[in-house]
């Protein structure tokens, strides 16, 4: 369950803003201040916290930058109208948005939906990029991304980008089919369009440059119809 913090020292909008959360299926835990809430958010990080700006003992500028120093905990802070400044700073400090009072309970919770969907894809999109550079062997095949280095049986195979992206993606998960539409995802950015027929020219070529190094190579598996595989030896 997505755990999501509040820090206000106003406790009519800590008990209406966690049912409203609550509502839509959040675990909320409140804190009335900023040295409260400092100690737990650092020991028990949430999800997303939602912080005043003004509070006593800590304020929440005081508190998002004591957070920025080991954490990049997603932050929504609410802000009084006369407080532009304030929300300027914040963003600049870090902020992942704000909301300014008095504000519904709608627009708070699709503003929290909102950043949580944003760090999901931007987590998604980190995962993807490591492992599009992480390199990979498969029995004679080794090959890294990041020096565009492909060894068949330790014997260079000289490939082009495409080619390259095409082997990476059949070699990423031996034994399962990729369709010409997938491998043209891997290969080619969404504003080329392509022949998915040039996608069976990519493996005539592939093929032949790795039986120039052995002649016996085969991994690479046709299914027609579907698509190919690459089968490890």
């Amino acid at each position: 369950m997505t755990n999501i913090a509040l820090v206000d020292d106003d406790r009519n909008i800590l008990t209406s803003v966690s049912m409203a959360m609550e509502a839509e299926g959040y675990e909320v835990r409140c804190y009335t201040d900023g040295a409260a809430a400092l100690a737990a958010l650092t020991s028990q990080p949430p999800d997303l916290a939602v912080l005043d700006i003004k509070m006593p003992r800590m304020d929440g500028m005081e508190l998002l930058r004591r957070l920025r120093q080991q954490s990049d905990l997603p932050v929504i802070f609410l802000t009084s109208k006369d407080e532009e400044i304030d929300e300027v700073l914040g963003l600049r400090m870090g902020a992942d948005d704000y909301v300014r009072k008095p504000f519904s309970q709608r627009l708070l919770v699709e503003r929290v939906r909102a950043v949580l969907r944003r760090r999901e894809a931007a987590a998604q999109g980190d995962a993807e990029r490591a492992e599009a550079d992480r390199a990979i062997t498969r029995g004679k095949l080794s090959l890294d991304p990041l020096r565009h280095s492909c060894l068949w049986n330790d014997e260079p195979v000289t490939l082009t980008v495409t080619e390259f992206l095409i082997l990476q993606a059949l070699a990423q998960r031996p034994g399962f089919v990729k369709s010409r539409d997938q491998l043209m995802d891997a290969a080619y950015d969404d504003q080329v369009y392509v022949d998915d027929r040039t996608i069976d020219s990519h493996i005539k070529r592939i093929r032949k440059k790795f039986r120039q190094v052995d002649d016996s190579f085969a991994s690479i598996e046709t299914l027609y119809g579907v698509g190919y595989r690459y089968k490890e030896v």
